[in-house]
C-alpha cells in the first residue's frame, strides 16, 4: 500500500510540473508576459504548494521518518489552498474568457489535482492529528496574497480574476473576498477534521 500511495503522490508531483510548464511556455511568449504575473495567480502557486508538500512527504517516506506536526500542518495547508483553487475555479470562474489557455494544463490545475489532493488527505492516513487553532495559520498565506493583489489592482491594474477587479467596486470585491475567506476557514476545519481520520493505514 504505502509503494501505491508514494506512486500516486509523484505523479501528482510529476503532474503540476509538467501542467505548469507546458502552460508557461505557452504564455511566456505572448506580448504582455511577465514573469510576476505568471507565478502571481493563486492556482499557480498553489499548485506548486501542494507538489512541494507531495515532494516532502516522498522524502520522508525514504527516510523512513514518520510525519510530524509539522509537515502535517504544510500538507494540511496545501490541501486547503488547491481545494479552494477547484472550487472558485468551478463556480466564480466557470464560463471565463482566458487567452492562450492550454486545455489538459488548465484540467489538471484546476481539476484533477485538487481532488486528488483532497482525496489523499482524507482516505491516507500517514498524517498528525491537526487541531482546530491550526486553522488560523492557515489563513495567513491566503491574506498575504490577497493584499497583494489588491494593492496591485489599485496600482498596476493588474487582477489575476475577474471577482477581483476594483472596476466593479471594492464593496463587491470585498463581499467576494469574505466569501473566499470564509470558505478557506471552512475548508481549513474540514482538513482538520479529516486529520483524524484513519481510512487506509501507509
Amino acid at each position: 500500500m504505502r509503494t501505491l500511495v508514494n506512486s500516486l503522490r509523484l505523479v501528482a508531483v510529476i503532474a503540476v510540473v509538467a501542467a505548469v510548464l507546458a502552460q508557461w511556455l505557452v504564455t511566456s511568449r505572448t506580448p504582455d508576459y511577465l514573469f510576476w504575473n505568471f507565478f502571481g495567480y493563486f492556482t499557480i502557486q498553489s499548485n506548486i504548494i501542494v507538489a512541494v508538500a507531495f515532494a516532502l512527504t516522498l522524502v520522508a517516506a525514504a527516510r523512513r521518518q514518520r510525519s510530524n506536526l509539522l509537515l502535517t500542518g504544510f500538507r494540511g495547508a496545501a490541501t486547503v489552498y488547491i481545494a479552494t483553487t477547484g472550487v472558485v475555479y468551478n463556480t466564480l470562474l466557470v464560463g471565463a474568457s482566458v487567452s492562450n489557455t492550454v486545455p489538459w494544463s488548465n484540467d489538471v490545475l484546476h481539476k484533477v489535482v485538487p481532488l486528488y489532493a483532497v482525496l489523499d488527505w482524507l482516505v491516507f492516513s500517514d498524517r498528525a492529528r491537526l487541531l482546530l487553532r491550526h486553522v488560523w495559520w492557515f489563513l495567513v498565506y491566503p491574506a498575504v496574497w490577497l493584499v497583494v493583489v489588491l494593492v496591485r489592482g489599485a496600482t498596476d491594474g493588474w487582477v489575476p480574476y475577474p471577482f477581483l477587479d476594483p472596476a466593479q467596486g471594492y464593496g463587491v470585491v470585498a463581499l467576494y473576498c469574505l466569501g473566499v475567506a470564509v470558505s478557506i476557514g471552512l475548508m481549513g476545519i474540514l482538513v482538520v477534521g479529516m486529520s483524524r481520520l484513519r481510512l487506509l493505514r501507509v
